[in-house]
């Protein structure tokens, strides 16, 4: 079952489980704007929650842009939430202001005890540090690159790790996209590191995401193509890409990254369900060539797997062709 509204469009999302109900955190815009080219400067974090991922109640929104000025009054987009050790609920979210024009792009976070009444921390945004990635104005994309904040906690290291979608700071400028990353000890402050991964042919790797899953550690992301002049959008690759790694810091076969999924559907997630199966989950960016805005079903890990859509043998080079963003 989908997760349609009939006077909001819905897109990227992520999920959080509280042991007894599935929490989805997704995107929204309202569908009065007419033009979904308009719905990322309207952006706010809707909420609904379910038992199995199939049937959903919705809630509150989480959060909405900021008050002005401020560096998230604009809007409010992708992030991930995660449990702190001490048991309160963290939202990581990526936020845009009225003062760039949104054109730059930071990370904010709030806190909860309950996944419903949110309050923004009073840590100042984590932004992307200069020494390894591209900033607003160097002139070789449109915007800043730093957004979608994928959270979890690595036992090896001891610490939180963010993933987020960046752009190096050198390169061929339309294929500048790598997987950012920063460390934090207290889900409070962060440290911003050098990219977990080099250019490997992509303009930008969005709504990034590691597991292990199986044993084989996986990285996902999505970019769409670059189409050529007369090929219409219905007929583009669904842009979800998975690649397989050493583990959820990688280092990751990028030159092994598949596309798959299914037609349309755009930022898909993995999630692992409480019975220890995974699923791939994501929003139907488009039908017969128009932007849809409601969240797919959920399809079993297990059946592409079967099918013999991910990484593909022998290993392939990197691809070639820079992408766009969701948008048709």
């Amino acid at each position: 079952m989908t997760l349609r509204l009939a006077d909001h469009w819905v897109w990227d999302s992520w999920l959080a489980d509280d042991g007894h109900d599935y929490h989805l955190f997704f995107l929204r815009a309202s569908r009065a704007l007419r033009d979904p080219h308009k719905r990322h400067r309207r952006a706010s974090i809707g909420h609904a929650v379910s038992s199995d991922l199939e049937s959903w109640t919705l809630l509150p929104d989480a959060l909405v842009a900021g008050d002005e000025p401020s560096w998230d009054d604009l809007a409010t987009w992708t992030g991930s939430t995660v449990r702190g050790h001490d048991g309160r609920w963290h939202l990581f979210y990526t936020g845009i202001g009225r003062a760039e024009d949104g054109l730059q792009q930071r990370i904010g976070s709030a806190v909860s005890d309950d996944l419903i009444s949110w309050e923004r921390t009073g840590a100042g945004p984590i932004e992307a540090d200069p020494r390894w990635y591209e900033k607003l104005g160097e002139g070789t994309w449109p915007d800043e690159a730093w957004r979608d904040p994928f959270v979890f906690f690595d036992d090896d290291t001891g610490q939180w790790q963010m993933l987020v979608t960046a752009r190096a700071a050198t390169g061929d400028p339309d294929a500048r996209g790598v997987v950012g990353h920063a460390v934090s000890d207290d889900l409070e402050r962060w440290t911003v590191r050098p990219p977990l991964t080099a250019p490997a042919g992509f303009g930008e790797m969005e709504v990034v995401q590691s597991q292990v899953v199986d044993g084989t550690g996986v990285l996902i992301f999505s970019c769409l193509p670059r189409l050529a002049p007369g090929i219409p959008f219905s007929e583009a690759s669904t842009g979800t890409w998975i690649a397989p790694g050493a583990g959820r810091l990688g280092p990751w076969e990028l030159e092994r990254s598949s596309s798959f999924f299914v037609p349309g559907v755009y930022a898909a997630q993995l999630f692992r369900k409480r019975d220890g199966q995974w699923v791939v989950f994501g929003f139907q960016n488009s039908v017969d060539g128009s932007f849809a805005g409601e969240i797919a079903s959920p399809v079993p890990l297990t059946d592409l797997l079967t099918e013999g859509l991910l990484f593909p043998r022998p290993a392939r080079p990197p691809v070639p062709t820079p992408c766009t963003r969701s948008t048709p």
